[in-house]
């Protein structure tokens, strides 16, 4: 998942994410990094910072609210609430671009050791996928950088 990670909104969310991965099939990069502006190449920067990003193993690429189904089904019991967003596309856009447009307000109010957990399962996750690329064993999981409230 690629995610912006200037925003305590985003950082926040992702690590709520991240903790419904039981599997670990989500690999958290940032935005702006060298590994994320590669697998956003053909997007312009502006483009790349405009919402969160999932990007799955074999190079398929989502972002905004067209990428909440594909992440759901990567969840435990994300299946059926997956099948009702891919149903409604412009209502999951209209509702992401909502919550990306207001972020900073609902960053606001979420504890900054909130956000410190949050930024704690954010860093593991990433050393966890780290040492399973390290160890030989390739992830299962789609990577995603982006924010998951984004502009």
């Amino acid at each position: 998942m690629l995610y912006d990670a200037d925003c305590g909104f985003c950082r926040w969310s992702l690590g709520r994410v991240l903790a419904l991965d039981r599997h670990r099939r989500l690999r958290p990069l940032a935005l702006g990094t060298e590994e994320a502006d590669a697998l956003l190449s053909d997007l312009e920067p502006e483009e790349r910072a405009a919402s969160w990003h999932l990007v799955s193993p074999d190079g398929r690429r989502w972002s905004a609210g067209a990428a909440a189904p594909p992440l759901l089904r990567l969840l435990p019991r994300g299946r059926a609430p997956s099948v009702i967003l891919a149903r409604a596309p412009n209502l999951t856009e209209r509702a992401y671009r909502w919550v990306a447009d207001h972020r900073s307000w609902f960053s606001k109010l979420i504890s900054e050791a909130a956000k410190a957990r949050a930024d704690a399962r954010i860093a593991q996750a990433a050393a966890d996928t780290e040492s399973q690329a390290a160890g030989g064993t390739e992830s299962q999981a789609a990577s995603s950088a982006g924010s998951l409230a984004s502009r």
